[in-house]
């Protein structure tokens, strides 16, 4: 049965195995390595407990993810985020991208972040379609900014909106960690409600 779930370090080889191709193969992620499973288990708990990492289960099988981060390090960027998600060759086109950002931005918002920031490497239509059904704004493209598999790459920058209303000072976004259960739990299910 498949499920979304929060990732925890045990996932550390089976996201790396997701990733790595995209690394190895594509310039979509300017890495120039991919990272092994122990350096995977320590993104996922340096990113957990404050922003939520997300993993898309079938058959006991790890085949997708979508996590968010910090935007930027000082004080004042603390309710933005930049989200990332990376599916499997056989979890694409089956709504997976979809049930994991779904879920994923239903969390940022029950934590109290504001914007979020994506980036994605030109060309990549899947990704700039996802991005913008949903609701990401052009902010803008970095030309030629990357250099990765003999070419120069432009990466497009987009905006999301969290938190429409803004009225005062907000407060400071909660860790995911401590998001009541049924919070937590509510987003998930947004997400894996849209899975065939």
């Amino acid at each position: 049965m498949p499920a979304l779930r929060l990732a925890t370090p045990d996932d550390g080889a089976a996201v790396a195995a997701v990733y790595a191709p995209f690394v190895r193969e594509t310039a979509v992620s300017f890495e120039a390595d991919p990272p092994d499973a122990a350096q995977m288990a320590a993104r996922i708990a340096a990113t957990l407990p404050q922003h939520p990492w997300l993993v898309y289960e079938d058959g006991g099988r790890v085949l997708g993810y979508a996590y968010a981060g910090p935007h930027r390090t000082r004080a004042a960027y603390v309710w933005s985020v930049e989200p990332s998600v990376y599916l499997a060759g056989e979890a694409r086109g089956r709504g997976v991208g979809r049930a994991l950002y779904t879920a994923l931005f239903e969390i940022l918002r029950a934590q109290g972040y504001a914007n979020a920031y994506a980036g994605v490497t030109l060309p990549n239509p899947a990704s700039l379609g996802l991005h913008r059904a949903f609701g990401f704004e052009t902010l803008g493209v970095f030309r030629r900014i990357g250099f990765k598999r003999g070419a120069w790459h432009d990466v497009w920058w987009g905006a999301l909106d969290l938190m429409p209303e803004r009225v005062g000072e907000p407060a400071t976004p909660v860790p995911v960690s401590a998001l009541a259960g049924g919070r937590l739990a509510a987003a998930l299910e947004a997400g894996a409600h849209l899975l065939t």
